[in-house]
């Protein structure tokens, strides 16, 4: 189980690189030194005549084609990338038979002054894709890239292995920019990949990949801007400066509309004034009382005017 595990984490690692071809691959060409290269007539490419292998230089770049693959580097003895046959040049799809140093066999019985049959060979679907890729103005063909000369003194042992050199040593001795989309995206002024792949599929080592994915990992913290906190401060002021700045935008706009807005005064209620039959029960009762009294009052009354006038 542990071991699938490690399998799968190794396997998410290496998605990103693989899925933008990033990894190089030995394709079997190491050449002693600089390889003499001529130039096909009536086309913008170059072969060489020498090797035993089918060795061509077009845009900028050295392309070979074996196995049945095409490939392509900046420099003569690699490192190599793949290329998919949905993506090979034009004019590199032209070339005459005759200039192929290692034909393969199903080239046999084709004619040597035309290009190979690669619709034919590749399929309907290809051919529909790259459709004209055999017909083209031949009054109309672009001027041949120079040939990077500045290779010739580093022959096998002075050749660069780093491939990080690479790109730097042809940034300085080499000023041409390649014409064709195809041919721009592999040409690999900052190679991104130092390990390379020393077969086509297999994974490279663990560890240099790793250390590489670290390594970028490394760049990106540095590079990111570094949010300093006062020691003083409390919980709720530790925050983002976009998200604080967007907090006091809302309560300055929330200010704004209040400011604005017209206020409304509330008055008070008006005093409700208590019905008058509310007192009359009151008053009736204190009348009443009054009554009674002066009723008990007047025989009392009487009573001491009788005995007053008896006296007299």
């Amino acid at each position: 189980m542990l071991k699938l595990r490690h399998v799968f984490l190794l396997g998410v690692l290496l998605y990103p690189l693989a899925a933008s071809a990033e990894m190089s691959v030995n394709i079997g060409i190491d050449l002693p030194a600089y390889p003499n290269l001529a130039l096909i007539p009536g086309y913008p490419v170059y072969y060489a005549p020498q090797l035993d292998a089918n060795f061509f230089f077009y845009d900028g770049m050295y392309w070979v084609y074996q196995d049945d693959e095409w490939y392509t580097s900046s420099w003569y003895n690699g490192p190599w990338w793949y290329v998919s046959e949905e993506e090979v040049p034009l004019f590199l799809l032209r070339i005459p038979v005759r200039y192929y140093r290692q034909p393969p066999e199903f080239f046999i019985g084709w004619r040597n002054d035309a290009p190979p049959r690669w619709g034919e060979h590749w399929g309907r679907e290809w051919e529909q894709h790259r459709r004209g890729w055999d017909r083209w103005d031949r009054r109309a063909i672009p001027p041949p890239a120079p040939l990077p000369d500045y290779q010739r003194q580093y022959s096998r042992d002075r050749y660069p292995e780093q491939v990080r050199q690479q790109p730097q040593l042809q940034q300085q001795h080499y000023r041409f920019n390649p014409d064709e989309p195809q041919t721009r995206q592999y040409d690999r002024s900052v190679p991104s990949v130092q390990q390379a792949n020393p077969q086509p599929g297999r994974i490279p080592d663990e560890r240099g990949t790793r250390q590489d994915i670290q390594r970028q990992q490394n760049i990106q913290d540095v590079s990111r801007p570094q949010v300093q906190w006062p020691t003083s401060a409390s919980p709720q002021s530790r925050q983002a400066p976009d998200e604080r700045g967007a907090r006091q935008d809302i309560q300055r706009q929330q200010n704004t509309q209040d400011v604005s807005r017209p206020q409304v005064q509330r008055q008070p209620p008006p005093k409700q004034e208590q019905p008058q039959n509310l007192m009359q029960p009151a008053v009736q009762h204190e009348h009443k009382q009054e009554e009674r009294q002066q009723g008990q009052d007047a025989p009392h009354q009487t009573k001491q005017g009788q005995d007053r006038d008896r006296n007299n």
